[in-house]
């Protein structure tokens, strides 16, 4: 019988390497009975361990930014803020916590996992709704800003590292100094677009300059860092550059000439007002997935991949925003979160001052590079003569670092490239950034005194008799173009004065992060818009009279009262015209009231740029275009006289018939002696009198009223009798006439009056126009 051959001498010798595998995985936990005597063992399980590191994130980061949001520190800092404070430098040293929230067997890996995907679906998004169009149609001045801001910090670092190089500095050394230096020239579009949105400055007229700018950094920094790894890779092999650089071209041009057409035939199957199918908006998302899995195949980030296929993707509705629609509340409510919080976690205190030198070089190149492009933007910026202070802030959200930096630092320190050293200080390096910044561009510039400051004395009363009558009318949707129109067309321009309608139609910005103003050229049918085209027809129709202008802005709708304001003050409008949120239908009911029209109604009354009339179509048929019956009630005040003022204009038309109703208290209050009595009784002196010129047909009745529902009535028996009723607002006034009916108003944008009139149970068939004057003191009457 032969004896078995003696076994294979290990590989380690005599040295024994015990490795223990849990099989099977351990995910879903039996709950605190499994173990009464020790329940944390339930967070030896993969599920219950993420669902309570998920809430120890969102609870610390959201307690931290309801502290901190006071005083401007913007949500992506308390999150950065959460994941120090749930780090190794504070509750990680917790021996007790740490044990639970860095289980030895799982650890991190979980949350983290989790929180790279959601990041690269955030990317994906971002890529969807960056317009990449928009870095081959900016001005001169923000291709010349984006090219110098990544330019001069690169050089400026570059020269810093040529100082501090070593003699004899390993390759990984050298590779980590010069990606700290390129990371640190960067201008990330997406940085900068969350910063302005949060700031609430996004469609101002330097927050569109910023993201031009940042759009062309963000093309140059491509450009730049994959010519920088192309050199790295053709020093070591030629011909494995080329193969990389070939393969990566062509995943560019399958994305760009194979599924963005698919994109396109996906927009063409899909009805107009119809919403994308679910199956392709799985379809794009499988699609985004697959490009990371290819470009981590490849030796780079997974999350590449899904960013260039989300610029491929057609921005905007309806496949662009159907994505960003489904998509983003979830991916930046739940996994950002998570993605800067644990990325944060990975800050080491005891190693970040460990090596002086690495300290040294880190702090010194990361200040020039930021006073290189914080200076060259300031003078870049200031070539048009930008105020100081708003140059300033605009080279400061320049300069400002966010999640794709974060992103940068972190995916290197994963990969080994650079160390946990560096990655500590750079990381603390973004969250001083990001608590600072945004602090120091609130204070530097602030869009709301500017207009404040320019809109002095912008309204009707102050205008001169032949000056031309500025006006700018506001088109939500279809239905609003005819009331527009209607009144447009009563208000009668002169030789001596013209009227100039500017005609705005507001888009929600929806799957773009860039909001888009546009100048349409009248001689290119194609360019307008339909809801715009009758305000063309309205020029022809006043030829000589009458110039229209029209517009497009696609902003966010929190932000619309900026395009609003802004173009009113550039235009030196004394007018606005905004249309009422609600749609009556032929029977009298309500057919829809769009809530977020409201709000922009009322931010635009809180800060009028000039005086503001609000327009109310309760008709239930067109007007005569042979005669109007307009009604002007007047109860007294600065809002009564604007709306007097223009009545006044109205009635120079002579198919008008204009009837001022003045709703006074009796004889008792009305010989009260103060200034606003006084120029009540001067603007009606003339029509008293019957002494209005050019032949205006203007009948003036007076009412007595000595309580609110005694005004109601009076109200109610006169609506009827006028094709347009005109009302100041009064907000806030309380007077004698309208006693008690404040209390039961429903819409206090329209005063009291207009909200009778707008009533559902007030059966009322005219347009309501409610006007407010722009108060030289700022404030509303």
């Amino acid at each position: 019988m032969t004896e078995a051959p003696a076994p294979a001498p290990l590989p380690n010798g005599n040295e024994t390497v015990e490795i223990c595998i849990t099989s099977p995985a351990k995910v879903n936990s039996f709950g605190v009975w499994e173990n009464p005597a020790s329940p944390s063992e339930m967070f030896t399980y993969s599920l219950p361990l993420l669902e309570i590191q998920m809430l120890f994130v969102f609870s610390i980061t959201h307690i931290i930014y309801a502290i901190l949001k006071p005083f401007g520190i913007t949500f992506f800092a308390s999150q950065m803020f959460a994941g120090m404070i749930l780090g190794p430098a504070m509750l990680g040293s917790i021996e007790g916590f740490y044990d639970t929230f860095y289980n030895k067997e799982l650890g991190l890996e979980t949350i983290e996992t989790a929180a790279v995907f959601g990041f690269g679906i955030f990317l994906f998004l971002m890529g969807v709704k960056m317009d990449s169009k928009m870095a081959f149609k900016t001005t001169r001045r923000a291709t010349v800003i984006g090219i110098v801001s990544i330019l001069s910090p690169f050089v400026v670092g570059l020269t810093v590292y040529q100082v501090y190089k070593l003699p004899n500095e390993s390759t990984n050394l050298k590779v980590e100094r010069l990606l700290g230096i390129t990371i640190e020239s960067l201008t990330a579009f997406s940085v900068v677009a969350c910063l302005l949105s949060e700031l609430k400055i996004l469609n101002s007229e330097m927050g569109r300059l910023a993201l031009s700018s940042a759009a062309i950094s963000d093309l140059t920094s491509l450009v730049l860092v994959y010519t920088i790894a192309l050199a790295e890779a053709w020093s070591v092999s030629p011909l494995f550059a080329l193969l990389h650089a070939g393969i990566m071209i062509l995943f560019i041009l399958v994305v760009f000439m194979v599924f963005r057409p698919l994109m396109f035939w996906i927009i063409k199957e899909t009805p107009q007002g119809r919403p994308i199918k679910n199956a392709h908006i799985a379809l794009v998302i499988m699609l985004a997935i697959g490009c990371g899995l290819f470009t981590h195949w490849h030796n780079k980030s997974a999350l590449y991949g899904p960013f260039i296929f989300g610029l491929a993707v057609p921005d905007g509705p309806p496949l662009g925003s159907a994505l960003v629609e489904k998509f983003e509340c979830f991916v930046t409510g739940v996994f950002l979160p998570v993605y800067v919080t644990t990325s944060t976690m990975r800050v080491k205190p005891n190693v970040t001052f460990s090596d002086l030198t690495t300290t040294k070089f880190c702090i010194v190149f990361a200040v020039t590079t930021f006073l290189a492009k914080f200076i060259s933007c300031c003078v870049a910026s200031s070539w048009r003569m930008m105020p100081l202070k708003e140059s300033l802030a605009f080279s400061l959200i320049m300069c400002s670092k966010g999640i794709v930096e974060l992103s940068y630092f972190s995916t290197f320190r994963d990969t080994e490239i650079i160390s946990d050293a560096v990655f500590s200080l750079l990381t603390l390096g973004i969250l001083l950034n990001a608590t600072i910044f945004p602090v120091l561009v609130k204070r530097l510039y602030d869009p709301v005194s500017r207009k404040d400051v320019a809109c002095q004395k912008r309204n009707l009363i102050q205008l001169k008799p032949d000056s031309e009558l500025r006006i700018l009318a506001c088109i939500h949707a279809p239905e609003h173009v005819p009331a527009l129109i209607d009144v447009l067309d009563i208000i009668c321009p002169t030789k001596e004065s013209h009227n100039v309608v500017y005609a705005l139609h507001l888009i929600e910005l929806a799957g773009r992060d860039s909001p888009v103003f546009i100048a349409h050229d009248k001689n290119k049918s194609a360019d307008s818009f339909e809801n715009i085209i009758a305000f063309n027809r309205y020029e022809q129709n006043n030829r000589g009279l009458v110039k229209v202008n029209t517009f497009t802005a696609i902003s966010p709708s929190k932000l619309m009262q900026e395009d609003i304001c802004s173009l009113a003050l550039n235009k030196q409008t004394s007018l606005v015209f905004l249309p009422f949120h609600k749609k009556w239908s032929l029977d009298g009911s309500v057919e829809v009231e769009d809530n977020a029209l409201r709000n922009l109604n009322c931010n635009v009354l809180d800060r009028p740029p000039c005086s503001v009339g609000i327009l109310v179509d309760r008709r239930r048929k067109p007007l005569k275009s042979s005669s109007y019956s307009i009604g002007m009630l007047f109860l007294g005040g600065k809002d009564d006289r604007e709306a007097l003022t223009l009545a006044k204009r109205i009635a120079h038309d002579r198919r008008v018939n204009m009837t001022v109703v003045r709703i006074s208290s009796g004889e008792g209050y009305d010989n009260i002696l103060d200034w606003d009595t006084m120029l009540d009784a001067e603007m009606l002196k003339d029509i008293k009198q019957n002494a209005v010129r050019n032949g205006c047909n203007i009948k003036y009745m007076e009412v007595v009223s000595m309580h609110g529902p005694q005004t109601a009535k009076t109200i109610r028996s006169l609506a009827g009798d006028y094709d347009v009723i005109i009302v100041g607002r009064r907000y806030g006034v309380e007077s004698v006439q309208t006693m008690g009916l404040s209390e039961w108003s429903e819409f206090p944008e329209l005063g009291v009056i207009g909200d009778i009139l707008s009533s559902t149970d007030f059966d009322c068939r005219a347009i309501v126009l409610v006007v407010q004057q722009l108060h030289v003191d700022g404030n509303r009457q």
